[in-house]
């Protein structure tokens, strides 16, 4: 009998919309090495506890391996992300580059490509968040550098300066504007696609963070910022402010 999924979605709203993103969700390209290494550890324990072990022990090992899947699975989605029709139109929008919770906002002097006074926006992302990172503006890429460091953890403000991490500087037509991809005390590895010259969008794909992480945002003092710590944003669809 062929099941009608207008009456499952009426009856149970919850899992049709968990189900219609599910069916959305693909894996990012930046993960699939990890992905690939971590699905085949977890079908291993698997198959080793199916042949070997017995009883509630097994059990508990083929658990083990499925965890690491589905966990593997979910950390690299890439979910499509609709970009507000603002920041299509308008250059001078400032979209959220990641998934997170906002742990500052903060004036901020810095010296490596706006050598001024700012404002800095600082995200959060756990390792349940989506860690695929996009452009937070549109504009030309001025200036790139990568900076070995340490890995404090990622809401520490220490590891803004100090742990590893991409700094981005983009020249937009109304002012320049800088971020970060920072690794945190799990996170171990930066994936940047960006280098000077190139031209960005707002919400376009960059790359991502591995493992639980921060993103920096910094922007001139004139911007009208529109979230606060403790807001939880999404990548490519949250505004931050405006850059005047």
């Amino acid at each position: 009998m062929k099941q009608d999924n207008s009456l499952f979605c009426h009856a149970n709203y919850e899992n049709c919309v968990l189900w219609e993103s599910m069916k959305s969700m693909t894996l990012t390209r930046y993960g699939y090495d990890n992905a690939l290494i971590m699905i085949a550890v977890g079908a291993t324990i698997i198959s080793i506890a199916y042949i070997f072990a017995r009883g509630w022990f097994a059990w508990l090992i083929i658990a083990l391996g499925a965890l690491i899947i589905c966990f593997t699975l979910w950390f690299f989605r890439d979910p499509e992300r609709t970009i507000p029709i603002e920041a299509k139109n308008d250059d001078s929008i400032i979209l959220a580059p990641a998934d997170g919770k906002i742990v500052e906002v903060t004036p901020v002097r810095e010296e490596n490509y706006l050598h001024s006074e700012a404002i800095q926006i600082s995200i959060f992302l756990s390792p349940l968040d989506v860690h695929v990172n996009r452009s937070p503006v549109t504009g030309n890429v001025g200036f790139y550098k990568y900076i070995p460091g340490d890995y404090l953890v990622a809401w520490h403000p220490k590891s803004s300066e100090l742990n590893e991490q991409s700094r981005i500087g983009v020249q937009t037509a109304n002012g320049k504007v800088l971020f970060k991809q920072i690794t945190g005390y799990l996170a171990r590895r930066i994936v940047c696609e960006v280098k000077e010259g190139d031209s960005l969008q707002s919400g376009e794909k960059i790359g991502m963070m591995k493992f639980g992480s921060r993103m920096d945002i910094i922007v001139p003092t004139s911007s009208v910022i529109n979230v606060k710590i403790g807001d939880v944003v999404v990548g490519g669809e949250t505004i931050l402010g405006k850059i005047r």
